[in-house]
Parts: structure tokens; C-alpha cells; sequence
């Protein structure tokens, strides 16, 4: 008997007699009823895993009007964030028995398709991510969805989850003031995300804070070659020596031009980034960067949404963001 069979024939009763609880109790935990103390509910789910216990969706579909399966609403997974806040949000919706319905809308009209697709599979709620964001915000919110919007302003038709993008780029550029740097020059994501606004804001109330001028703000569109086509110019300019760019991509592309320019990182020219990706203490030199905590993101996402279908009412989360300084940024000479 293979081990799959062996998983399709244990039933509710195993798993009670295993736990030591009623089936009754076991029915519970599978329905995330909340009327089952912690200890005895992990005790359950403890004898599901050693039995190979999975609850049949579709059963449990009939019986708690939920299938289960949340949707992910996405621009493009191209960029490292996007990539990144879906890893977070599957792993956080995987713990809680949750499976994902994952469509992408680039427009409006693409928008109100990938809702209608969530609907016809039957999601319980959706979460919209990132670059999607200005779409919700445009949109009328379907009543019958229950939505949460990843990096948006605060919207009373549904829960916001954020970074403190605000803070954390505010962080960047002060740190490159007190470097000694006469100004930063930001590279600045595209027009139309939240995310980039608010970086693009924090940048600049830290040089008006420190009564500095503000450069023009370049912009990139979130990709290693915009940072590295803009960089180019940038490399040019005599009067640049200190980069801020809005995400670790656009940076990486910044530090190629200004290696090609012939001007070292960091001791002509400090660069940093923003998001902390996984290869970003690996580029060279090591970037400096804002951390951006996308599993606390994502847990944060699943548990409004969890309770924007459990009935609680709409409201938004900030999330921290930290600086981490390597040798991208070092004292100006």
C-alpha cells in the first residue's frame, strides 16, 4: 500500500483517538472553529501531520460555506517585491490551511476580470499586492469580496497593510547626510506606485530637515537596467557622490554604470537600496539597504484578511522598516 492510500484512508476518527480528543474536536480544528482552546488545537493538528490527516476541501466547502482558498491579485511577478510578498503570503496562508488562487491585472479593466475569475473559483477573500495597488484604489470594491491591499493609502472600504516606506527611505538619506554628503540624489521608482511615493517622500523631507537642496529626482521603473541606464548619467555628473536608490534592483543597476564610469563604491560615490533582497549583502560591494520584513508582511495580510472574512472591520497596519548599513556607504573623503 502506498503511502498516498495509506494518507486518503485516515479518517477524523484516527486522528481523535490519536489526540485523544472527540471528533467532534477534530471537526473543529479542521472548520477553524475559535471554539477550541490553543493546547488542545495543536495537539490536534500535531496527530494530523503524524497521521498524514488532509480534510476533504470540498466537503468542508459544503459544510462552512469556505473553500479555503484565498486569492492573490498581482501586476506582474517580474520584481523581486512582488516575487517576494507572494512567497510570504502562500507561507502565512499555508499555516492557517489555505491554498491560493494567484491572477494578474496590469489595468482596470483587467482589474475587474481578475475579480471576476476570483469569484467563479470561489475564494473566501483576496489580497492585492504592490504594484496592483492603485487599481483597487480606483476600482469599486466588490461587496462580495472581502479585499486586503498591500502598500495603499489607509481606504475605509478595506484593510491596509503597509511598509513604513516613509521612514525607512527618511532613514536611508540621513544616514548618507551624516556621511557628509552636500545632498543625495534619489532614484526614484516609477509614477503611480504607493511604494515609490512614499520613499520618494522620505528622501525628501530628510534633506529638508537637514536644510538641504533636493536634486532632481531620477526615475527608474524598478529593474537593475533602469538603475543602470539611468546610472549612467548619473555617473557623469561630477556632483553626484551620494545615491539613494528605491529598491535593491534599480541599485544594483546604479553600482555597474558607476563601476564602468570608473568611479568606485564606496570610496568616490556611497550608494543604498531599499527592500534587503536576499542577494543584496552578496553584490559588490555589499549594498546598504532598507529592510523590508515581507514574512511580516504577508502575515499581517493573511491575518486582516482572515478577519475582514471573519466580519472585523476594515483598518490599516504599518509595518517597520530598518536600515542596514554594509560597505556600500561609507564616510565621504
Amino acid at each position: 500500500m502506498s503511502e498516498a492510500e495509506q494518507s486518503r484512508r485516515v479518517s477524523m476518527r484516527d486522528v481523535a483517538s490519536r489526540a485523544g480528543v472527540s471528533g467532534q474536536t477534530v471537526s473543529r480544528v479542521v472548520n477553524d472553529s475559535p471554539r477550541v482552546d490553543p493546547e488542545t488545537r495543536a495537539r490536534v493538528e500535531t496527530a494530523m501531520r503524524e497521521l498524514g490527516y488532509r480534510p476533504h476541501r470540498a466537503a468542508r466547502a459544503l459544510r462552512t460555506g469556505r473553500t479555503h482558498t484565498l486569492g492573490i491579485v498581482v501586476s506582474t511577478l517580474e520584481t523581486v517585491g512582488n516575487f517576494r510578498m507572494l512567497q510570504a503570503v502562500a507561507d502565512a496562508a499555508a499555516t492557517r490551511g489555505y491554498a491560493l488562487a494567484v491572477v494578474t491585472a496590469a489595468g482596470a479593466a483587467a482589474l475587474a476580470e481578475a475579480f471576476d475569475r476570483l469569484r467563479d473559483q470561489g475564494v473566501d477573500g483576496a489580497i492585492v499586492l504592490n504594484e496592483a495597488t492603485p487599481l483597487a484604489r480606483g476600482a469599486d470594491a466588490p461587496a462580495d469580496l472581502r479585499l486586503v491591499v498591500v502598500d495603499s493609502p489607509a481606504d475605509e472600504r478595506f484593510a491596509v497593510v503597509q511598509s513604513d516606506h516613509e521612514a525607512g527611505a527618511r532613514a536611508a538619506t540621513e544616514h548618507l547626510i551624516a556621511l557628509g554628503h552636500p545632498t543625495v540624489w534619489h532614484l526614484a521608482g516609477p509614477e503611480g506606485s504607493y511604494a515609490a511615493a512614499e520613499r520618494e517622500r522620505g528622501w525628501h523631507a530628510a534633506l529638508e530637515g537637514a536644510g538641504l537642496v533636493a536634486p532632481p529626482v531620477v526615475r527608474g521603473d524598478w529593474t537593475a537596467a533602469s538603475g543602470h541606464r539611468e546610472g549612467v548619467a548619473l555617473a557623469d555628473r561630477p556632483d553626484v557622490s551620494a545615491l539613494f536608490a528605491a529598491n535593491d534592483q534599480m541599485a544594483l543597476g546604479l553600482l555597474r554604470a558607476l563601476a564602468e564610469a570608473g568611479r568606485p563604491v564606496p570610496g568616490e560615490v556611497a550608494v543604498v537600496g531599499f527592500d534587503d533582497i536576499a542577494d543584496a549583502a552578496d553584490y559588490l560591494p555589499p549594498l546598504t539597504t532598507v529592510r523590508q520584513d515581507f514574512d511580516e508582511l504577508g502575515e499581517r495580510a493573511v491575518d486582516a484578511l482572515m478577519g475582514a472574512i471573519d466580519g472585523r472591520a476594515p483598518r490599516t497596519d504599518l509595518v517597520p522598516t530598518r536600515l542596514i548599513v554594509r560597505e556600500s556607504s561609507v564616510p565621504r573623503r
